[in-house]
């Protein structure tokens, strides 16, 4: 698949409803990804690069990018244990051309390669020239390319060698099994291009970074815009802001630095009994259009695109307030799995049908579960209303290189997501994945309390919890997972404060203490903490011809017994006048999973209204 976009403000918004650009919040007029065929080869005996088969890429098979080689949709489907992969392509002057290099343009002087997520480590190459390499699986990076592509050559050819150790107990790897088969709630591994490459042009000096901040009680907009270089003397960045085309706010200021910070100030918010009518929810998703245009003595040097939402997300009074008022959150975990395609979606469309499922089964948020989702996914939950909390895939030792692989990718993620209104809460660490002796290590201890500080460092606008289901040791709100399928007992553990103090200073469902000292469980409501349920239900309902080890927390025999089964533990959740929200195991059946509400083909295992009118029964006042 090529594409390539070129659209002015004019129809900027038009331009985007497919929501196929890679990086939806920084959107330039012409982009180019190079999906499609790809030569690909294994390296078993790692012998690629001392062969030096970056210069002279002979690959005898052919993969379908962006789709790891596990998967079936990439044409290879090899499941087996393959640490060092390779890929390469050609490109020529009209791929060039189509992502808009012009060198006698004073928009399009220079070329950029793009990767929006190759796992776990990369080295690139252009025309047998490395051009840079990157460690994270799941955040994106890009090189200038623009000096090593030869003039004299037709045709350039990129390489990419992607390591990805399936036994690497020390790299975050979330769901991806270490084991050669899936067991248990692992899955197949995501190895190599899994999400989409593109070519891009820019001028000499272009934005690389953009951060929107909204402040409700002054109604204004921070915003945070990173260049590449330090711009020529007499600079200006201009903002222009608008909402269905009707504009909102305009600033401007001078830039003489490579990152800089302005407060852009929202006239129609100081109006109080108006400031609500341009706010975001998932009931009303508004967004701001946004042009950021960087001129240099009046000449245009770069014009990007962009949205931003405006709504606050915290705590206060044991809830979880959203725009300052209290909000119940209703919540399914949701795996980002693709049994075709696995971590990768299928196609952008797939990320959006995700998102549509989620809000038609009368839920108002989703749990990402050990994955950093796609940004394309993050668009549509932006656009089409639904909370999201951003949770970091898990190592699993606690180590020096687990502890610094860890820590960089967090910072990349809270950099690449900061501005996404759907995202309300940052879980840095779940179930004590990578510190599992954090109850009895202070050194583990230490280490989340830090990854929660850097969290609130880099963004403080958004509540922190510091290991999502217990063991938490300094978090905003305190979450619980308990699988119990007697709903009765789920009703007895949560009804009130007093059920849910008794709980906090024992031990939780897990056998584990919630909290740790540190963290106070018995001053929760003076600190405003709220309480949720943020696992449970994981009712196994497989289709007739599934897997003969499926298997979930526990088991329904029948539509009708699956039905009660999950009106028994959601309603005993719903009952309950202390928690703040839920979120509940899980949106799809995956592989051996079968846990789901939906099958693995996003089939609803029982009537849609039926399945929707338990998720949104009614609470009591």
């Amino acid at each position: 698949m090529t594409i390539s976009a070129d659209a002015g403000q004019s129809d900027f918004r038009a331009s985007r409803q497919e929501g196929i650009h890679p990086r939806p919040q920084l959107v330039r007029r012409r982009w180019h990804e190079l999906a499609g065929a790809w030569g690909f080869a294994f390296d078993d005996a790692e012998e690629g690069e001392a062969a030096r088969w970056y210069a002279q890429p002979r690959f005898d098979r052919t993969i379908q990018v962006p789709f790891p080689f596990e998967s079936a949709t990439s044409g290879i489907h090899d499941t087996g244990y393959h640490r060092t992969v390779w890929f390469s392509r050609r490109f020529g002057a009209h791929d060039l051309a189509a992502a808009g290099f012009d060198p006698g343009s004073p928009l399009a002087q220079r070329m950029h390669l793009r990767f929006a997520a190759v796992d776990y480590r990369a080295r690139v190459w252009i025309d047998g020239c490395l051009v840079g390499e990157h460690e994270g699986g799941q955040t994106p990076f890009s090189y200038d390319i623009t000096d090593v592509l030869t003039p004299t050559l037709a045709e350039h050819t990129v390489v990419v060698c992607a390591v990805d150790d399936p036994v690497d107990a020390a790299q975050p790897r979330g769901k991806q099994d270490w084991r050669l088969d899936p067991h248990s709630i692992w899955y197949h591994r995501t190895s190599g291009i899994w999400q989409p490459v593109w070519l891009e042009a820019t001028n000499e000096t272009a934005v690389s970074l953009l951060h929107w901040t909204p402040d409700l009680v002054t109604g204004t907009v921070r915003v945070r815009v990173d260049l590449n270089r330090r711009p020529a003397t007499g600079s200006t960045l201009r903002y222009a802001l608008s909402f269905e085309g009707a504009p909102v706010a305009e600033a401007s200021h001078t830039v003489s630095d490579v990152s800089s910070t302005t407060t852009i100030t929202l006239p129609a918010q100081t109006n109080g009994q108006a400031s609500e009518e341009l706010l975001w929810s998932p009931e009303t998703p508004r967004l701001l259009d946004a042009t950021v245009t960087l001129t240099t003595a009046g000449t245009i040097q770069d014009e990007v695109w962009s949205y931003l939402g405006l709504r606050s997300a915290g705590i206060g009074a044991g809830r979880f307030l959203l725009n300052e008022r209290p909000y119940y959150v209703r919540s399914v975990l949701q795996q980002g799995y693709w049994p075709q395609s696995h971590l990768a979606s299928p196609s952008p469309q797939d990320l959006r049908r995700d998102v549509e499922l989620i809000k038609e089964l009368g839920f108002n948020a989703a749990r990402v579960h050990q994955k950093i989702e796609d940004p394309r996914f993050l668009y549509w939950a932006d656009r089409l209303g639904l909370l999201v909390w951003g949770e970091a895939p898990g190592a699993f030792e606690f180590s020096a290189t687990a502890m610094r692989r860890t820590v960089a990718e967090w910072t990349a993620v809270l950099e690449r997501d900061l501005s996404h209104p759907s995202i309300v809460t940052w879980v840095p660490v779940n179930e004590s994945w990578g510190v599992p002796h954090i109850g009895h290590d202070p050194a583990q201890a230490s280490f989340v309390r830090a990854l929660v500080a850097l969290t609130r460092a880099i963004d403080p606008s958004r509540p922190v919890v510091s290991n999502d289901g217990w063991e938490h040791v300094d978090s905003d709100i305190l979450t619980v997972h308990d699988y119990d399928a007697d709903g009765e007992a789920l009703r007895a553990r949560y009804q009130d404060d007093d059920a849910i103090t008794r709980l906090l200073t024992g031990l939780g469902p897990a056998g584990r203490r919630l909290v740790l000292p540190g963290q106070d469980p018995s001053g929760r409501n003076a600190a405003g903490r709220p309480v949720m349920l943020t696992e449970f239900g994981g009712i196994s309902f497989p289709r007739e011809d599934a897997d003969a080890e499926a298997w979930g927390y526990s088991s329904a025999s029948s539509t009708d017994d699956f039905l009660a089964r999950l009106a028994a533990v959601v309603g005993a959740v719903l009952a309950s006048t202390a928690l703040a929200g839920f979120c509940y195991t899980q949106l799809t059946d995956t592989l051996q999973e079968t846990n789901g509400l939906l099958d693995e083909a996003r089939n609803p295992k029982a009537p849609m209204e039926r399945l929707r009118a338990i998720i949104g029964g009614v609470r009591p006042d």
